[in-house]
């Protein structure tokens, strides 16, 4: 069966055709231009997807920081009342002795 098949030279087979070397009638480069459109428009959407995906990664990046330095600088506050008190603590109390 398989070589039935390998024999059949009859059939027409698809042949690429370059549009800048060749007279193609209007029909044709028509029917290149819809072909060209629509492979176009999956690309971008699908590009489109990856654009969204990665926006919102780079912005959840960007809030990510924005949050961590403010709590650091939080804690820093924190830190240098701790230090404040400290501070008094060890420093000579005046009295009458």
């Amino acid at each position: 069966m398989a070589d039935k098949a390998s024999k059949r030279t009859d059939v027409p087979f698809a042949t690429r055709i370059d549009p800048s070397k060749g007279e193609l009638s209007p029909e044709q480069l028509h029917f290149i231009r819809q072909v060209e459109l629509e492979q176009w428009k999956k690309k971008t959407q699908k590009l489109r997807t990856r654009n969204v995906l990665t926006g919102f990664a780079i912005g959840a990046l960007v809030l990510g920081i924005y949050g961590y330095t403010f709590y650091s600088v939080s804690q820093e506050r924190i830190m240098d009342e701790m230090d404040e008190e400290a501070k008094r603590a060890r420093a000579p109390k005046t009295g009458a002795n």
